[in-house]
């Protein structure tokens, strides 16, 4: 099993006993403002259980960074999203824990390039990146449908290698 430390998180791999404290933060009103209502919860965590990483502080279950990778030699690279609970929002946590994951997907899985792709309206989340080192791609145009059932644009970013600092 996987973990990786960083300033102020510790991502491990996520496993069955995960899923229940994992579908709370998942279904947080600012959890679902960006992530979008599930009617299943643990089942929506359960899915993507073998690529997610529990982001614990102090011991305590705070969110996930979820992963994924194109293997395909012309195209490969890693992407990443995350969600955390609302009360560790606007600390670093979330900073910490894609920076630590980025390490990893660039460094011990050898990737040269991550992609994100957050809401455009999320302003707090592309901080976040953006300190990471990810720099700005171009709006994806309605790409998500959001909530209220319209469409929305996205924001994607991506990070090269030797754009993450030490």
């Amino acid at each position: 099993m996987t973990t990786l430390t960083g300033e102020y998180v510790l991502l491990r791999q996520a496993n069955d006993a995960d899923i229940a404290p994992l579908a709370v933060i998942r279904s947080a009103p600012e959890v679902t403002l960006w992530w979008g209502p599930e009617d299943d919860y643990p089942a929506a965590v359960a899915e993507d259980l073998d690529r997610t990483y529990v982001v614990e502080v102090d011991g305590r279950t705070v969110g996930a960074v979820q992963t994924y990778e194109e293997e395909d030699p012309m195209y490969r690279h890693a992407g990443m999203d995350i969600y955390l609970e609302p009360s560790v929002h606007g600390k670093g946590i979330g900073t910490d824990a894609v920076r630590t994951m980025a390490r990893h997907l660039i460094r011990t899985v050898g990737h040269h390039r991550l992609v994100i792709d957050p809401a455009a309206a999320n302003v707090a989340a592309i901080r976040a990146y953006e300190r990471v080192g990810f720099r700005r791609v171009g709006v994806l145009r309605r790409y998500e449908r959001g909530p209220d059932g319209t469409f929305h644009d996205g924001l994607l970013l991506d990070l090269l290698a030797e754009d993450l600092p030490d």
